[in-house]
């Protein structure tokens, strides 16, 4: 059974920074793209960053240039970290796993609230 296990939320002032981790296990299909979205309160889910296979990243607009989207792939696990953080950064953020045969599969989420 597939599991991911996110990591790495919390509270923090802006201009700070936090590392989000999520690592995939329980299964034997191959990974391909990884990536994490993010949902505020009365928002849609958003795409923030991707990566695939060979290292090739996607960020949406407004997180460029702050936040990094990583992947080590012997240990099945995505990172993203996030610096100089705002109050609109503030949402539940979920890895996102695609694979080769089946998914994608969602993280259970993980809350990031960053204060004014």
């Amino acid at each position: 059974q597939v599991q991911l296990v996110e990591s790495g939320g919390g509270l923090v002032q802006a201009g700070g920074s936090l590392r989000l981790s999520c690592a995939v296990s329980g299964t034997i299909f191959s990974i391909n793209t990884m990536g994490w979205y993010r949902q505020a309160p009365g928002k849609q889910r958003e795409l923030v960053a991707d990566i695939s296979t060979r290292g090739t990243t996607d960020y949406a607009d407004s997180v460029k240039g702050r936040f990094t989207i990583s992947r080590d792939n012997a240990k099945n696990t995505v990172y993203l970290q996030m610096n100089s953080l705002k109050p609109d950064d503030t949402a539940v953020y979920y890895c996102n796993i695609k694979f080769t045969m089946i998914g994608p599969y969602w993280g259970q989420g993980t809350q990031v609230t960053v204060s004014s």
